[in-house]
């Protein structure tokens, strides 16, 4: 059963309505992230066939226990559960289930709630078929001095860097970042920069916002990157009638920051016009750039170190027709640096562009998944691709496009081949959102065994 919206979406209408505020204002919608290619350089990766798939799905009301949870998908061709979901932990209420991350040794995912403020850390590690819920953090306002919606999970040596979305005062886009312990003890808050308090920041251009989204690094250049959305009271809104209000269209980001990543000082403020949102960087020792897209102007950005050693930001391609405002929403890069995936939510299009010259990007493939499409998770040899659909609660599809489910292609170097479906609004789980990978390898541990390495360990 599917929960119809207020506000109906009609492409065209909707199409119309994001043109019309893009020519008013210098910001618009968006959201969203996240895969094995796309995780923290500190964090061991999942180079074979993963096992499993965890999906951070948004509870629906009226539709099974309405609330949000972690879904394991049996994933890997070998098992006999192929294809199907094996184990669900819900939360116990809604929260806006938005993202989520693993910390540095993979053990446990932390999963956030941008409406409720809570963090749900999940025990991935004791069984990696059968999450469970380790701990919840409920005092993420308090702890960083007021901000709300955590949104990224990164992991840090022995730390999770948490950035957010809005804070208590106004509900708007002001914001920083929280660092925790791997443990989830709280360590220190950083807010971004602003025109008000640059906090020592180069500002290179018209805008210090001080808005929050996405962070990466790049260890070797002691670089770590932060990007820019929209605060509380727009990414709760009704997405129709944000559209139609003027003010709430002139609040969202604008600007990237550059940081010094040993000491958590921002260097550089960037003007990246129509809110940045995934950032991934390259992994090439060589290749010193990471990218971004821009969720109002359609564009793909390049944040790269230049021949003199300074750091430059640079608008590169576009993606599909800007003037149509296709919406890119989650990006994915190739562990080769040499293609970057980009979805675009209003037209349910994955696009691959080779990145082969970054600054120089060319789009050379495209396929529809669905009526609409938000995040890409793909393995780390690019052989397969997942995805899944949520955006925002209140900016979804409704009606016959509200689509909400989990899909696996295989990508041969030329084109997509569907796999498998599973329908989340069928089986009653709610909307899916982001997702995390798992194997039995990462902690030397077989099927259906309890007795590994770790939990010995811990014994």
């Amino acid at each position: 059963m599917k929960k119809m919206l207020p506000f109906k979406w009609a492409r065209g209408t909707v199409a119309s309505a994001l043109i019309s505020a893009v020519a008013l204002v210098g910001g618009m919608p968006a959201a969203v992230q996240a895969d094995e290619t796309c995780m923290s350089p500190y964090m061991a990766k999942i180079v074979g066939q993963e096992d499993y798939v965890y999906v951070w799905t948004l509870g629906v009301e009226g539709l099974g226990d309405e609330q949000d949870k972690l879904v394991t998908i049996s994933v890997n061709p070998d098992a006999d559960d192929y294809g199907e979901v094996v184990h669900i932990v819900s939360v116990g209420g809604r929260n806006e289930a938005h993202h989520s991350g693993l910390s540095d040794d993979r053990r446990y995912l932390w999963a956030g709630g941008l409406d409720s403020n809570k963090i749900f850390i999940f025990d991935v590690h004791s069984n990696p078929r059968q999450p469970s819920l380790h701990k919840v953090i409920t005092d993420f306002v308090d702890k960083t001095g007021g901000m709300v919606g955590p949104h990224t999970f990164y992991a840090l040596p022995g730390r999770i860097m948490v950035s957010a979305l809005s804070n208590n005062v106004d509900h708007g886009g002001r914001t920083g970042m929280a660092e925790y312990t791997s443990e989830g003890d709280f360590v220190s808050a950083h807010w971004f920069p602003t025109d008000d308090d640059l906090r020592g920041a180069n500002k290179t251009g018209n805008f210090a916002d001080g808005y929050g989204y996405d962070v990466r690094v790049l260890p070797r250049r002691n670089v770590m990157l932060t990007s820019s959305f929209t605060g509380w009271s727009n990414y709760m809104m009704d997405f129709g009638q944000m559209l139609s209000d003027p003010e709430a269209m002139k609040r969202f980001g604008n600007t990237m920051v550059l940081w010094d990543l040993h000491t958590r000082k921002p260097k550089k403020v960037f003007d990246v016009p129509g809110a940045p949102l995934e950032i991934r960087c390259a992994w090439s020792g060589l290749n010193n750039f990471c990218f971004t897209t821009t969720a109002l102007t359609s564009k793909i950005w390049l944040v790269y170190e230049d021949k003199d050693g300074e750091w430059q930001a640079e608008e590169v391609a576009d993606i599909g027709d800007p003037s149509k405002v296709p919406l890119p929403v989650d990006i994915s890069i190739t562990a080769d640096d040499q293609g970057l995936w980009v979805q675009t939510f209003m037209d349910g299009k994955t696009r691959y562009f080779d990145i082969s010259d970054p600054h120089n990007p060319k789009q050379t493939y495209e396929h529809q998944i669905g009526s609409q499409v938000n995040m890409i998770s793909q393995s780390w040899d690019g052989k397969r691709a997942y995805f899944t659909t949520s955006l925002l609660g209140n900016w979804d599809k409704t009606g016959k496009d509200d689509e909400q489910w989990f899909k696996l292609f295989h990508w041969n170097g030329k084109k997509l081949d569907h796999q498998f479906t599973i329908d989340f609004y069928q089986l009653k789980l709610g909307r899916a959102h982001q997702m995390r990978f798992g194997a039995y390898s990462l902690y030397s541990q077989k099927p259906n065994s309890s007795d590994t390495m770790l939990s010995q360990v811990d014994k």
